[in-house]
């Protein structure tokens, strides 16, 4: 059965756009100096006998620009909430108030924005490693069907060339966004 250029196509940029979504997922978790829910996304709540993600114990909000809050729904975790948002590795440190637990965002100093930048740096080296994965498997199946005959070796020079374009289309997505986002962690 000859390959179809169209289901490789949807089928690496299906994969590529999920490695831009982890990225954005992981920049939304990078402090700018500004109170958002996004930020305490990846902390994890040692509740009921194993981890569970803090949006499933309490409900986020951002009563303010610099604070952050959490109406923690058990009143039995809310230490247990306190803790995992301490120990985050975010540079937050929350106080409860009963069943809510307010986290200040402190003011970025310029060793915090540098090192905030780095990490910005890596999410979007990841990612990029990512998409060229996904376009090494999409040459890979290129490869394969000319060595079956599937295809002409016209029509795998083509394909390369569309798989190489699309993989540079994520590239430069990506490098936009952390452009975006280093200007973000930069402002004032």
């Amino acid at each position: 059965m000859p390959a179809d250029l169209t289901t490789l196509k949807q089928d690496l940029t299906r994969r590529m756009e999920s490695a831009m979504e982890t990225l954005r997922r992981e920049f939304a978790g990078l402090r700018t100096g500004r109170a958002s829910p996004g930020l305490l996304e990846p902390v994890r709540v040692e509740a009921y006998g194993g981890e569970m993600p803090l949006a499933q114990v309490g409900t986020i909000g951002v009563p303010e620009p610099r604070m952050i809050t959490v109406q923690v729904w058990d009143r039995s975790l809310v230490g247990a909430v306190e803790r995992a948002i301490r120990d985050a590795g975010l540079g937050l440190n929350p106080s409860s108030d009963g069943q809510l637990v307010r986290v200040p965002i402190p003011i970025l100093t310029e060793e915090r924005r540098t090192e905030l930048a780095k990490a910005a740096g890596r999410y979007a080296e990841g990612s990029r490693v990512a998409v060229r994965g996904v376009r090494r498997d999409g040459m890979d199946q290129i490869k394969t069907h000319e060595k079956k005959h599937d295809i002409s070796e016209d029509d795998a020079k083509d394909w390369a060339e569309q798989v190489q374009k699309l993989t540079d289309q994520f590239i430069k997505r990506i490098d936009e966004l952390l452009v975006e986002k280093e200007k973000d962690i930069r402002q004032v």
